[in-house]
């Protein structure tokens, strides 16, 4: 076993607001993806007063070999009240960038998109000055429509390898063409809705399949990219194969400007919906 290096250790949570954040999370009942995928930032975000909230429930109905969130079947399981609940902690916390992601829901007709677009109308009734981020499940269609018509001020959906490697850690239910049609497809609905991806290192992927897979993307118009180490949740998750020293996350950062991304986040701790990307795209989208 790959023993980690001293670029990945951080502090324990439980600065800052740390204690306040969590009690406005528990008090409306939301989990976080900060929580439920064992992310390193933890601390960081929430001792700063922003969390990541995760609807939809707890469970998951795909299995990716990368990740801790639970896995099973929901039974068509649904908080009504969870949009309004979401919007009343994130007036609490007094956000001004939220975030929001979701587990997979095949047991839904619809994925849970109905329910995305309801949480993001309620926040906007609620904090009409927050920004919306979402990070989606592979949504198209008319599934996709509710979502984009609903107007968030970011939607991404993370491709999260390169496309040799999918099948081997994606659930075989996703695939990396299918990723990409997600957030073509939301430019084509609603050219001015920004869109992000992102994907993991040091699951024994390429310098030359990395940089293949931020073309498909800018081919797709989007905008924001991050790029962060895989950090093995278990010995039962995918393992890891290499971790990717800091400065190769530089070179992947000017790479992706180059290309053209409005912005790029890339770093070993860096994750898709990362506090320090939030500063930037909020300025971005504010002109």
């Amino acid at each position: 076993m790959l023993r980690k290096p001293e670029w990945l250790k951080v502090k324990l949570p439980g600065a800052g607001e740390f204690p306040e954040v969590k009690s406005i999370l528990r008090h409306y009942h939301l989990h976080t993806v900060c929580e439920e995928a064992h992310c390193p930032n933890l601390g960081e975000c929430w001792g700063s007063g922003t969390a990541t909230i995760m609807i939809l429930g707890e469970m998951c109905t795909r299995s990716c070999k990368f990740c801790a969130t639970k896995t099973g079947n929901p039974h068509g399981a649904l908080e009504k009240d969870e949009p309004l609940r979401v919007a009343q902690a994130v007036r609490e916390m007094g956000l001004d960038y939220v975030v929001l992601t979701s587990v997979t829901r095949d047991d839904l007709p619809d994925g849970g998109a109905h329910h995305f677009a309801e949480t993001i109308r309620m926040i906007k009734k609620l904090a009409p000055d927050a920004l919306i981020e979402v990070l989606i499940p592979d949504y198209t269609g008319e599934n996709l429509k509710p979502v984009v018509e609903a107007h968030p001020d970011v939607i991404g959906h993370n491709i999260e390898t390169v496309k040799r490697l999918t099948r081997a850690v994606r659930d075989w239910r996703f695939s990396y063409e299918k990723s990409l049609k997600v957030l073509e497809e939301v430019k084509e609905l609603d050219p001015t809705i920004y869109t992000k991806s992102s994907i993991m290192l040091g699951l024994g992927e390429t310098k030359e399949e990395v940089i293949e897979a931020m073309q498909d993307l800018r081919r797709i118009d989007v905008d924001f990219f991050t790029l962060g180490q895989y950090l093995r949740p278990t010995h039962k998750h995918y393992p890891v194969a290499r971790f990717i020293p800091p400065e190769e996350f530089k070179e992947y950062e000017r790479i992706g400007l180059e290309m053209g991304f409005k912005y790029v986040a890339s770093g070993p701790l860096v994750r898709s919906s990362y506090k320090a990307a939030e500063y930037f795209i909020k300025n971005i989208i504010k002109g």
